[in-house]
Protein backbone atom coordinates (compact mmCIF):
# COMPACT_ATOMS: atom_id res chain seq x y z
CA UNK A 1 0.00 0.00 0.00
CA UNK A 2 2.24 2.82 1.02
CA UNK A 3 4.13 2.60 -2.69
CA UNK A 4 0.74 3.66 -4.27
CA UNK A 5 0.70 6.38 -1.70
CA UNK A 6 4.29 7.88 -2.19
CA UNK A 7 3.55 7.40 -6.06
CA UNK A 8 0.45 10.10 -5.28
CA UNK A 9 3.17 11.85 -3.07
CA UNK A 10 5.21 12.62 -5.98
CA UNK A 11 2.71 13.00 -8.21
CA UNK A 12 1.30 15.77 -5.85
CA UNK A 13 4.16 17.32 -5.58
CA UNK A 14 4.56 17.17 -9.26
CA UNK A 15 1.26 18.84 -9.73
CA UNK A 16 -0.67 16.13 -10.77
CA UNK A 17 -2.67 15.22 -8.18
CA UNK A 18 -6.51 16.79 -8.91
CA UNK A 19 -7.56 17.08 -5.25
CA UNK A 20 -3.82 17.34 -3.99
CA UNK A 21 -3.79 16.72 -0.05
CA UNK A 22 -6.96 15.86 0.33
CA UNK A 23 -6.88 12.83 -1.45
CA UNK A 24 -3.90 11.85 0.56
CA UNK A 25 -4.11 13.15 4.38
CA UNK A 26 -6.50 10.68 6.78
CA UNK A 27 -8.39 13.45 8.68
CA UNK A 28 -6.78 12.22 11.70
CA UNK A 29 -3.33 12.75 10.25
CA UNK A 30 -0.35 13.70 12.56
CA UNK A 31 2.29 16.02 11.57
CA UNK A 32 5.51 16.32 13.24
CA UNK A 33 7.88 18.93 12.30
CA UNK A 34 11.24 19.35 13.02
CA UNK A 35 10.68 22.99 14.49
CA UNK A 36 7.29 22.52 16.62
CA UNK A 37 7.84 20.48 20.06
CA UNK A 38 3.66 18.98 19.63
CA UNK A 39 2.36 17.11 17.17
CA UNK A 40 0.11 18.85 14.57
CA UNK A 41 -3.03 16.96 14.66
CA UNK A 42 -5.38 16.98 11.78
CA UNK A 43 -5.37 17.45 8.02
CA UNK A 44 -6.31 21.27 7.82
CA UNK A 45 -2.90 22.23 9.87
CA UNK A 46 -0.83 19.05 8.23
CA UNK A 47 -1.93 20.69 4.86
CA UNK A 48 -0.80 24.47 6.09
CA UNK A 49 2.19 22.88 7.33
CA UNK A 50 3.37 20.66 4.42
CA UNK A 51 2.38 23.92 1.94
CA UNK A 52 4.45 26.14 3.78
CA UNK A 53 7.29 23.62 3.63
CA UNK A 54 6.29 23.35 -0.29
CA UNK A 55 7.11 26.85 -0.42
CA UNK A 56 10.45 26.99 2.29
CA UNK A 57 11.95 24.28 0.06
CA UNK A 58 12.08 25.53 -3.42
CA UNK A 59 11.25 22.57 -6.21
CA UNK A 60 12.87 24.56 -8.62
CA UNK A 61 16.66 23.91 -9.23
CA UNK A 62 18.88 25.85 -10.81
CA UNK A 63 21.11 23.64 -13.17
CA UNK A 64 23.70 24.56 -15.47
CA UNK A 65 22.11 22.18 -17.88
CA UNK A 66 24.94 19.76 -17.92
CA UNK A 67 24.37 16.55 -18.46
CA UNK A 68 24.82 14.57 -14.46
CA UNK A 69 25.37 17.79 -12.98
CA UNK A 70 23.97 17.74 -9.63
CA UNK A 71 21.29 21.23 -9.71
CA UNK A 72 21.66 23.20 -6.72
CA UNK A 73 18.52 24.89 -5.11
CA UNK A 74 15.89 22.19 -5.98
CA UNK A 75 13.97 19.86 -3.55
CA UNK A 76 15.12 16.39 -4.51
CA UNK A 77 14.57 12.96 -2.74
CA UNK A 78 18.14 11.23 -3.24
CA UNK A 79 16.75 7.61 -0.98
CA UNK A 80 13.46 5.60 -0.39
CA UNK A 81 13.10 2.72 1.75
CA UNK A 82 9.79 1.23 2.05
CA UNK A 83 8.34 -1.50 4.34
CA UNK A 84 4.85 -2.32 4.94
CA UNK A 85 2.85 0.81 6.12
CA UNK A 86 5.69 3.33 6.44
CA UNK A 87 8.11 4.87 3.70
CA UNK A 88 11.38 6.79 4.67
CA UNK A 89 12.07 9.45 2.28
CA UNK A 90 15.68 11.32 2.14
CA UNK A 91 15.65 14.77 0.40
CA UNK A 92 18.11 17.69 0.32
CA UNK A 93 17.71 21.09 -1.54
CA UNK A 94 19.35 24.17 -0.67
CA UNK A 95 17.98 27.04 1.10
CA UNK A 96 19.45 30.32 0.69
CA UNK A 97 22.66 29.07 -0.22
CA UNK A 98 22.88 26.26 2.63
CA UNK A 99 22.80 22.46 2.43
CA UNK A 100 19.61 21.28 3.99
CA UNK A 101 19.22 17.44 3.91
CA UNK A 102 16.55 15.38 5.92
CA UNK A 103 13.82 12.67 5.36
CA UNK A 104 10.28 12.57 5.72
CA UNK A 105 9.10 9.31 7.29
CA UNK A 106 5.15 9.07 6.12
CA UNK A 107 3.14 6.28 7.62
CA UNK A 108 -0.35 5.16 5.67
CA UNK A 109 -3.58 3.47 6.14
CA UNK A 110 -5.09 -0.06 5.05
CA UNK A 111 -7.12 2.74 3.21
CA UNK A 112 -4.21 4.59 1.59
CA UNK A 113 -4.28 7.68 3.24
CA UNK A 114 -1.29 9.39 4.82
CA UNK A 115 -1.88 9.01 8.96
CA UNK A 116 1.74 10.04 10.14
CA UNK A 117 4.34 12.53 8.75
CA UNK A 118 7.47 13.34 10.13
CA UNK A 119 9.99 15.65 9.19
CA UNK A 120 13.42 15.85 10.38
CA UNK A 121 16.50 18.09 9.51
CA UNK A 122 20.04 18.18 9.30
CA UNK A 123 22.56 19.97 10.05
CA UNK A 124 21.87 22.66 12.86
CA UNK A 125 22.21 26.08 10.33
CA UNK A 126 19.59 24.27 8.01
CA UNK A 127 17.22 23.71 10.92
CA UNK A 128 17.53 27.56 12.12
CA UNK A 129 17.26 28.92 8.61
CA UNK A 130 14.31 26.37 7.93
CA UNK A 131 12.68 27.29 11.10
CA UNK A 132 12.96 31.22 10.72
CA UNK A 133 11.64 30.91 6.84
CA UNK A 134 8.90 28.26 8.32
CA UNK A 135 7.55 30.57 10.76
CA UNK A 136 7.61 33.49 8.16
CA UNK A 137 5.72 31.63 5.95
CA UNK A 138 3.05 30.42 8.22
CA UNK A 139 2.13 33.72 9.83
CA UNK A 140 1.71 35.33 6.24
CA UNK A 141 -0.25 32.12 5.35
CA UNK A 142 -2.81 32.96 8.71
CA UNK A 143 -6.10 34.78 7.36
CA UNK A 144 -6.05 38.39 8.23
CA UNK A 145 -9.20 39.65 10.56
Amino acid sequence: MIEQVIEQWHAYLKGQLPDGLDALLDDEVVFYSPIVYTPQRGKAITTMYLQAAGQTLPGESASSGVPGETPTGGFRYTKAVMAGDTAVLEFETTVEGKYVNGVDIIRCNDQGRIVEFRVMIRPLQAVNLVHRQMAATLEAMKPSG
